[in-house]
């Protein structure tokens, strides 16, 4: 083991704090709702803030208080917009530097020294952090390209909360990566807008492959990364969490909506969850 390693894994920088919080928070938020209901007081609020889409417009009934703060689902193409112009600047910045030697702007340099960037040396972690940031662009690239020319959004919304949040966890996303970087002075036809029941693939095993897909990717750039980074795990760990709830809260939704939804599928891990 490298003799920086301990240090690393023991030092809670606050990009840590933060991703840790993050995790704990939709963990717990989690744990809310797979107890039964009626033992948990509810919450109009709580429920309009993790639910969009779909499951917003089957969740508790809204008041007009809550509408207000509706901004449409398809603003979603604005998270991908973001993250393709902010992370290709973060992509080109470290193309630069470890390419052609040029040292990172200054602000962006104090920037990523203020949320606890790398303090050690190692050449192969500022090689990862390029691929698992090539890797990130190319996928809000794909997304990108999903929003505008697969996804259909419908009359779906959003909280106003929910926008700001995806609008700055792209932007958080991309510093992450950066910060693993060792500061060592370096068109589709839309057919109708009705739910039905998918088949085929993943869908014979979770109600959400997407939401596990999604993991998967966040997976394997924590493999690029090294098994020892504890930083990205976190952001794993929160990936995970995240996209668990939103799995759970579909797969209530299709099981409510449709007598007939597949009893053996479940809603975000096959066989377990």
């Amino acid at each position: 083991m490298a003799p920086w390693a301990g240090v690393e894994l023991s030092a809670l920088n606050p990009l840590r704090a933060l991703w840790l919080a993050l995790t704990t928070a939709f963990l717990l938020t989690l744990v809310l709702q797979l107890v039964p209901a009626g033992l948990v007081p509810g919450c109009a609020l709580f429920q309009d803030l993790i639910r969009y889409g779909k499951t917003k417009r089957e969740g508790p009934s809204r008041s007009a208080a809550c509408r207000v703060f509706d901004v449409p689902k398809r603003y979603f193409s604005h998270f991908y917009i973001i993250s393709v112009l902010w992370n290709g600047f973060l992509l080109w910045h470290l193309t630069q530097s470890l390419f052609l030697g040029v040292p990172f702007p200054y602000w962006l340099h104090g920037l990523l020294r203020i949320l606890g960037a790398a303090q050690f040396q190692g050449s192969e972690l500022a090689l990862s952090a390029f691929l698992v940031l090539v890797f990130l662009w190319l996928h809000s690239l794909r997304r990108l390209f999903e929003c505008f020319y697969v996804s259909v959004f419908s009359n779906a919304v959003i909280h106003v909360v929910q926008y700001c949040f995806g609008l700055v966890y792209y932007v958080l996303i991309g510093l992450t990566v950066l910060s693993q970087v060792p500061m060592d002075g370096r068109n589709g036809v839309v057919i109708h807008c009705n739910h039905r029941i998918p088949f085929g693939d993943w869908f014979e095993y979770v109600s959400s492959p997407n939401y596990l897909a999604e993991l998967m990717i966040y997976i394997s750039m924590a493999v690029t990364f090294g098994f020892h980074n504890l930083t990205w795990w976190l952001v794993v760990t929160y990936v995970f969490f995240s996209q668990a709830l939103s799995a759970l809260l579909s797969h209530k939704f299709y099981k409510s909506k449709f007598v007939s939804y597949p009893k053996h599928r479940k809603a975000f891990l096959p066989f377990l969850f």
